[in-house]
């Protein structure tokens, strides 16, 4: 089995810090089932800022929001923009696709990436 990127979100901006919460990333709702994140599922984050990177799990929170809950509130400041990936165990990459959001946190585009993107080492 190999560690596949199954999405990316590109572009989400820090609306909140919430460091009494036992931890986690809000996410909006929609962007969890856009994404294929479910609830508590390992998340992986870059601070575009700071360079900071690291994971933690997601829960739903309210829409056009981003909060960072936790020990994770000390590693970005309202307005910070944060990448967010999701990976997933496979024999071979099925797929995935990047989510670039607007300031306000809503969808502005989806690239997707088939199975079929990834590029076959040739044979010798």
């Amino acid at each position: 089995m190999r560690e596949f990127v199954s999405a990316k979100l590109h572009g989400l901006k820090v609306t909140g810090k919430s460091l009494e919460y036992e931890g986690s990333a809000s996410l909006p709702p929609s962007l969890m089932q856009k994404a294929d994140i479910h609830p508590f599922e390992r998340v992986y984050l870059v601070n575009k800022s700071t360079g900071i990177r690291w994971d933690t799990y997601a829960i739903p929170g309210p829409e056009g929001e981003f909060v960072l809950n936790g020990a994770a509130a000390r590693l970005g400041e309202i307005g910070d923009e944060i990448l967010l990936w999701t990976f997933r165990n496979e024999e071979r990459f099925s797929g995935a696709k990047v989510i670039f959001l607007d300031e306000k946190n809503q969808i502005a585009r989806i690239d997707e990436y088939p199975a079929a993107a990834s590029r076959e080492f040739p044979a010798e």
